[in-house]
């Protein structure tokens, strides 16, 4: 007994010398100089935020408590310990929200400056009444993140919307970071000529990749994803090394009153020094609101792919993805060392620049299944529109490609299901039916017991459950498309409701915990010692 007491003792030293620091953060706390992130002497965010890596650093987490945090805020704490994060999070998953809509001459809700920081679970927005439009008195472009310094940081399953622009702004200098499971929605405004910020703006100049994965990004005023650069001069490639996987992109520019790109990869650079490079695209959703029964028509452009002549893409892979929209659906105006294979496209045509006829030689396509309006579906702009057979002759692509007239679209009914990394229980569904007719969707092999409960939301209209249910034997849940009801962006009439051909939705199911679970790690320890 003595030897197992000692034991015990060992290993609950050995658990308490290894425990990380922890420091609480409250809305509405008075900045004071004694405040030192106890529970009971809590920080402020943003003097939570100025820590020095002497006071948090890796492995440390700060808790946000329940409630809205006013204010613009800068993040300058930066974890020093090598593969060890700071972790800024709700304290017991409490709903915190960032609310930028105060006096301020900041140009962001946050800014992160910081490294290896992990900003998880909360919202960033802005609430109440503000001016949306350039020519509103008081007038102020506001983002909802941007990410201007630091490597390796990580932002996790955060609610990015409402901003007056872009959502989030992820910048050159910093590489070999993450943004995943993120809802990014309803940010931007109205310039003078159109509507204006993006859901996502990424640049990359480290050597270090940059993945934005499983995503949902929909109904922001301009474009969805933009990997881009507008510089025409440059003397250094900062937009490469881009990973973008399994998000869900759709409606983009709809608040905007006219449907942007939901992807762009490419840079204007007049040197052909800052060449978008090394980007893949890979098992993503691109839709705009297209009546599929009928035909691709107007201005749509749901990926586009290269711009500017003088910098054509390089290295880039396009597989997997689902690419809905306009006449010009898919944009594909100049690239080199390119593989597009294993993509639906539905489009009135695939639109061409001319120049590609100067490396489509190493460009590979195939696997691709085309649906288009008329049979002389590959057009190159200013030389010539191309039948299906025509393109695979001439220039030796597409060879286990299919394509078909427009009006016999078909598609697999569930086009993606993605568990989230960070939250087993929770999954980003993105189906498509023609008719908008009830889908059932089979999550068989994910292994929740029969009886599990479970909660469904349409990701167009948030803070309403959609449906509640118990899984049963055969594992299957079924998924209402008809729906009409949708959080428009704050302040917008022009936003549209996605058609009932394409649904998005959040399922999160609700298994009951274990006994061991429901006893802590003190009880699964003496279970252990067989007590």
């Amino acid at each position: 007994m003595k030897q197992l007491l000692l034991t015990l003792y060992a290993l609950l030293l050995c658990q308490t010398t290894m425990a990380q620091q922890e420091f609480h953060v409250f809305p509405n706390v008075s900045i004071t100089k004694n405040g030192d992130g106890s529970i009971q002497n809590p920080w402020d965010l943003q003097t939570a935020l100025n820590q020095s890596s002497n006071v948090v650093n890796g492995g440390d987490t700060i808790w946000l408590h329940k409630g809205v945090y006013n204010g613009r805020f800068i993040s300058n704490i930066s974890s020093t310990v090598e593969g060890k994060y700071i972790t800024v999070v709700p304290y017991k998953n409490e709903k915190v929200v960032l609310n930028g809509n105060v006096l301020s001459n900041k140009k962001q809700v946050l800014e992160v400056r910081g490294a290896n920081v992990t900003f998880k679970d909360f919202e960033v927005t802005f609430l109440g009444n503000f001016p949306r439009h350039v020519k509103e008195s008081g007038f102020l472009k506001v983002d909802g993140i941007n990410h201007t310094s630091g490597y390796d940081n990580k932002f996790i399953n955060l609610k990015i919307y409402n901003n007056p622009g872009s959502g989030f702004g992820s910048w050159k200098f910093t590489g070999g970071s993450v943004i995943y499971g993120c809802k990014i929605y309803n940010n931007g405004f109205f310039s003078n000529a159109r509507g204006s910020g993006a859901g996502i703006y990424v640049q990359n100049i480290s050597e270090k990749s940059r993945k934005i994965e499983n995503n949902i990004i929909f109904n922001n005023y301009y474009m969805g994803i933009e990997a881009w650069s507008a510089s025409t001069n440059a003397d250094a490639a900062y937009v490469k090394n881009i990973l973008i996987k399994d998000n869900v992109v759709f409606n983009n520019g709809s608040p905007g009153n006219h449907y942007k790109n939901n992807l762009i990869v490419a840079t204007d650079d007049k040197n052909g020094i800052n060449r978008a490079t090394n980007i893949k695209v890979l098992d993503n959703v691109f839709y705009h609101n297209a009546d599929i029964s009928n035909t691709a028509k107007g201005d749509a452009a749901s990926l586009t792919l290269g711009v500017n002549s003088k910098a054509p893409l390089k290295n880039v892979e396009v597989k997997g993805n689902v690419i809905i929209g306009g006449n010009n659906s898919l944009r594909f105006d100049n690239a080199e060392n390119t593989v597009f294979e294993n993509n639906l496209v539905y489009a009135g045509y695939v639109h061409l620049d001319k120049s590609i006829l100067s490396n489509i030689s190493g460009w590979t396509f195939n696997n691709n299944n085309y649906f288009s309006k008329n049979s002389r579906n590959f057009r190159i702009i200013n030389h010539r529109d191309y039948t299906f057979d025509d393109w695979k002759s001439s220039f030796k692509q597409d060879s286990n490609s299919q394509w078909s007239n427009i009006k016999q679209f078909s598609s697999d009914v569930v086009l993606n299901v993605i568990q989230n990394e960070y939250n087993e229980n929770s999954f980003h569904i993105a189906l498509m039916d023609v008719k908008g007719e009830i889908v059932t969707v089979d999550f068989s092999d994910y292994n929740f017991p029969t009886g599990t409960k479970y909660k469904i939301v349409d990701v167009e209209n948030p803070n309403k459950i959609l449906s509640e249910g118990i899984l049963p034997l055969n594992s299957k849940v079924e998924f209402i498309m008809q729906l009409t009801e949708f959080e428009k962006p704050l302040h917008n009439e022009y936003a549209k409701k996605t058609l009932s051909n394409f649904g998005v939705f959040e399922i999160e199911f609700q298994p009951e915990s274990t006994q061991a679970e429901k006893s802590g790690w003190f009880g699964r320890l003496f279970k252990w010692l067989g007590f």
